[in-house]
């Protein structure tokens, strides 16, 4: 018991631990929906052009998180306006703002002095987040969770059905540029998490190991949140006993409950046809 009590005794673990399991929760249930509308492209794409609005946040003495915040809404807008364009489609949309400004990120960080001024964006620092840093991802935690429980009918039925769902009335852009918003801010907060470049992998791969396990959608985001803060505990520990970066520990174990997972459904999937290859009875 021990063990398991020792690393929390410490404030910025205690910290750390609330932090990572709110970046779970809301990079879990927002995943869900990336995932179902095939929008893992766009994740790892938002995810990635937020460098540019960190680099420019840090060189003008701002807010980090708020840089990434307002890259990241813009990003989102402009890769749902250009795939309504014809001539686009929305894979070659996120092609070419994702690389865009990916570079200019990258071009502005060769103007800083030290890279290691950044690391911190770019692999995550989840032991050091302070109170305000917190706060911020407390909020954005809870405005994803509200957004998927509010508009909870509007994202299913969009997202398995756009048709029917024009037919009654709703509007599946408005939906999804909404999606897109709160993907975005979701993002930001897996970032102080995770780091730019980890953060897709906490937003999809919960997600999926959970859609393995079950077709039925409250049970999937119930289970992609699981997954998620399991693997934010497993992480936190291996940081403290190990001496590993916490944000790789977290997407390292959720990559592997995903590969049980995907095992798990492998035998179900085994024993099912089985059982249909010798049906009892007469």
């Amino acid at each position: 018991m021990s063990l398991l009590l020792e690393p929390f005794e410490l404030g910025f673990m205690r910290t750390a631990l609330v932090a990572a399991l709110c970046v779970s929760a809301c990079c879990a249930t927002v995943g869900v929906y990336v995932v179902l509308r095939r929008m893992a492209f766009i994740g790892d794409a938002l995810a990635h052009t937020m460098l540019p609005g960190v680099v420019v946040a840090y060189l003008g003495g701002v807010s980090l998180l708020l840089g990434a915040a307002l890259a990241g809404v813009g990003t989102a807008l402009g890769i749902g306006w250009l795939s309504r364009r014809d001539a686009l489609r929305e894979d070659t949309a996120i092609g070419v703002v994702f690389t865009a400004l990916f570079a200019v990120g990258v071009l502005f960080m060769s103007t800083v002095r030290s890279f290691r001024d950044l690391s911190s964006i770019l692999f995550g620092n989840v032991l050091g987040v302070s109170e305000s840093d917190l706060l911020a991802i407390g909020v954005v935690a809870t405005m994803a969770m509200l957004f998927a429980i509010v508009f909870h009918k509007e994202l299913e039925l969009t997202s398995f059905d756009p048709n029917h769902a024009r037919v009654i009335g709703l509007r599946p852009e408005r939906v999804r540029y909404a999606l897109l918003i709160v993907l975005s801010f979701t993002i930001v907060a897996g970032v102080q998490a995770v780091g730019v470049l980890l953060t897709s992998a906490l937003l999809i791969t919960p997600a999926a190991a959970a859609s393995l396990l079950t077709d039925r959608l409250s049970r999937m985001m119930l289970l992609s949140v699981a997954i998620a803060g399991l693997s934010s505990l497993v992480g936190l520990y291996a940081s403290y006993y190990a001496g590993v970066a916490p944000g790789a520990a977290i997407v390292v174990t959720c990559t592997c409950l995903f590969g049980c997972a995907w095992v798990l459904r492998w035998m179900r999937s085994t024993r099912v046809g089985r059982t249909s290859a010798f049906p009892s009875g007469r």
